[in-house]
């Protein structure tokens, strides 16, 4: 079984085709968030830098629905909350 941080990766490759994608795991600087929800610490919270051409002509609020409907089983099986920093072109 893969990890969560390996499942965003593959689901927002295919989904975006990014030109860059960073995913860190922010879970440790939550520790007894009320968001973990009992689950074992990590995997909760992460951080995600996106660029991809999939973007373009998208609002910022349009870019971010469409992360999270894409990881939408993620966030059904425990991910908590994302971070995300969004754009069509690398900065």
């Amino acid at each position: 079984m893969t990890n969560r941080s390996d499942r965003i990766r593959a689901i927002l490759t295919a989904t975006f085709n990014p030109s860059l994608l960073e995913i860190e795991d922010e879970s440790a600087r939550h520790a007894g968030h009320a968001g973990r929800n009992g689950l074992p610490a990590g995997e909760t919270h992460y951080r995600v830098r996106l660029t991809s051409p999939a973007f373009t002509g998208l609002s910022r609020l349009a870019q971010s629905r469409a992360v999270h409907d894409a990881l939408q089983a993620e966030f059904a099986s425990g991910l908590h909350a994302l971070s995300l920093s969004l754009s069509t072109t690398n900065k």
